[in-house]
Parts: C-alpha cells; sequence; structure tokens
C-alpha cells in the first residue's frame, strides 16, 4: 500500500525518458483509469496507440511512463476502475506518482488544445512541460495549471478536529483543506478557510510537508494549527460533519498515501497534547 513519502527522494524525473523499458496509463474522459491483470501501470501494453494519441510523463521508477485516453473497446482482461480508488489501492508510491502526474498531464493537453489567447491549434513547447501556440504571430505558451491549497490539522488539548465533505466515502473524516485565493498567504487562507467551513478560529500555524494531489490539480500544503477560540459550525456545503477526536477513538480516516493521513499520524505518533 502506498504512504505519504514526503520529500523522499523518489526516482522521480518529469518529463523526461532515459530510453528504459516504457510503460502506460490510460483513462477514459471520466477520470476512469484503464487496470489489467499487473495494475494500472500497463507493462504489457500490446494495443497500438498513435503518436498523437499519447504523451510523456517522465521517467518514474525505472520506467518511462506514457499517458493517453482510450477510446476504443477495452480487451479482455482489462477493466475501467475509478481513479480514487485505484489511488487508495495503489501498490507502491511510485505508481501513486505516475497516476496523479499521468491525469493531470492528459487534461492538461486535452484543456489546452487551442491556444486560449487567440485559439489557434497548440503544440508541444520543446524543452519544457509547456505548450505553444502554433500560430507564431501569437506565440502564447501556456502551463500546466497548479492550484495551491492548505490543509489543515487543528488540534486542542488531545484532540483533533476532523470533518466531513459531502463528497467523501461513507464514513470517511478528514482534515480540514482549501484553495488559497489570489493575493493570500498560506497562512491567512489556513484562518479563511477553518472559519468559513467550520467557524472556529485557529492560531500558530505550523509547516509540515507538501504534496501533489490530481483532485484536482493541487498542491497541498500541509499544516498543523492550533484551536484558538469559538464553536464548531458546519458550512452545509463544502462540510457537513465535523468534530472533535480523541486519539484512541478517531473515526474511519483517508488513505494512507495522502498528506491528510500523515498529518493525522504523526500527530498521533508525537504524544503532544
Amino acid at each position: 500500500m502506498s504512504t505519504y513519502r514526503g520529500d523522499a527522494d523518489l526516482n522521480w524525473h518529469p518529463q523526461t525518458a532515459f530510453g528504459g523499458a516504457k510503460a502506460y496509463l490510460l483513462f477514459s474522459s471520466s477520470r476512469q483509469v484503464l487496470v489489467g491483470p499487473k495494475g494500472p501501470v500497463l507493462t504489457d501494453w500490446d494495443c497500438e496507440i498513435s503518436q498523437g494519441a499519447k504523451t510523456l510523463v517522465g521517467h518514474v521508477g525505472e520506467r518511462d511512463i506514457y499517458v493517453g485516453q482510450w477510446v476504443k473497446d477495452v480487451p479482455t482482461g482489462y477493466a475501467w476502475c475509478d481513479l480514487r480508488a485505484t489511488i487508495r489501492s495503489s501498490a507502491d508510491d511510485h505508481e501513486f506518482i505516475a497516476l496523479s502526474a499521468g491525469i493531470q498531464r492528459l487534461e492538461f493537453l486535452l484543456d489546452h488544445r487551442f491556444c486560449g489567447r487567440c485559439g489557434h491549434a497548440t503544440e508541444l513547447n520543446s524543452g519544457d512541460s509547456g505548450i505553444r501556440c502554433g500560430d507564431t504571430a501569437c506565440g502564447a505558451i501556456h502551463y500546466p495549471r497548479i492550484a495551491p491549497s492548505v490543509i489543515v490539522l487543528v488540534t486542542r488539548d488531545d484532540q483533533c478536529l476532523l470533518a466531513r465533505s459531502p463528497r467523501f466515502e461513507p464514513g470517511m473524516y478528514s482534515t480540514l483543506a482549501g484553495f488559497i485565493e489570489a493575493g493570500e498567504s498560506a497562512e491567512h487562507a489556513i484562518r479563511r478557510e477553518i472559519r468559513e467551513e467550520v467557524g472556529i478560529e485557529v492560531k500558530n500555524p505550523t509547516y509540515f510537508g507538501t504534496q501533489s494531489w490530481p483532485f484536482k490539480h493541487s498542491l497541498m500544503m500541509g499544516y498543523f494549527a492550533e484551536y484558538a477560540g469559538g464553536n464548531i459550525e458546519v458550512d452545509g456545503i463544502e462540510i457537513v460533519d465535523a468534530n472533535w477526536y480523541r486519539r484512541d477513538a478517531l473515526p474511519q480516516l483517508p488513505l494512507s498515501a495522502s498528506i491528510s493521513r500523515a498529518l493525522i499520524e504523526t500527530w498521533l505518533a508525537s504524544g503532544n497534547h
């Protein structure tokens, strides 16, 4: 099972191919991933993919990973699977990286087939991860969208605050999170998001680590924060339930590959009140 590795030195080189074994990740238009007998990273793929239908993700583990959108019939022995569920059961950290980077790379290319400035068809920009407008008079270069967000474990004495989004699987609770708005610092976003979603005030945000997350195109910046006042009042939209939980009475937690789970596990291991 994949686990959060933070800044671990994994063998991961974006947009780079070392000429080794090729592997493929194939997605549907609804973010499902094609899973074969050996999992979602298709090392034994034998169906033709035209050059225009695939693109390099990078070197992950010991393989050069390519990604594409598969629109033909599913071959025998393969099946479409929910991306989130596939990540949840991901076998290792390199597989997690391949899935996360693969879907983000594919969707960037599909969303930018035409220049957002002039409408002309785009082409890959040599030397980096961008795409360039094919009209030399325009020449605009577009790069993958990365959405900065904060994810926070709030603590109060020997309790932590966990909450439910309506998008979560039944019974699961997690840390609070939200996107950073233009002009905000991460620390300001922490206070604003927590106030908006559950009605309490926090103090002393402390940086923990970051994680790329494909739901959707996020760079999640993890923090701890301390309770500073107020009563829980969920907004009923982003959050439908939230409660304080003691270490020995936690609800169902998020998947082990997530930075949310790493925040919770770090707090549990610290034993600090």
